[in-house]
């Protein structure tokens, strides 16, 4: 004879075997996700940091023309525009945080 009682009770354990690794599963992707966000976050701040100091290298490069060179205004000029890009860019990070 068949037992329903016994197949009922193997799916029912089967049913809450599959809901307590669908639980686990569900807590590692919001974990996965959670650490995804922050290396996002810190991906984004190193080429902000990357892109500064690229500036600032152009900004000692036009500072050392200007000590070889002596042409004072137009390497002035071309360092306030390079100051005005990294406020710009600097405020760009104030609106994304």
């Amino acid at each position: 004879m068949f037992d329903y009682e016994t197949t009922l009770s193997g799916i029912d354990f089967k049913v809450r075997q599959l809901i307590d690794e669908n639980n686990r599963l569900k807590a590692q992707v919001m974990e996965l996700t959670e650490k995804s966000e922050e290396l996002t976050e810190v991906i984004n701040s190193q080429k902000t940091q990357i892109n500064n100091l690229i500036e600032e290298t152009q900004i000692v490069k036009l500072r050392n023309t200007l000590v070889q060179k002596g042409d004072s205004a137009e390497i002035k000029l071309k360092i306030n525009q390079l100051i005005r890009n990294i406020d710009k860019s600097l405020s760009q990070l104030t609106h994304v945080d």
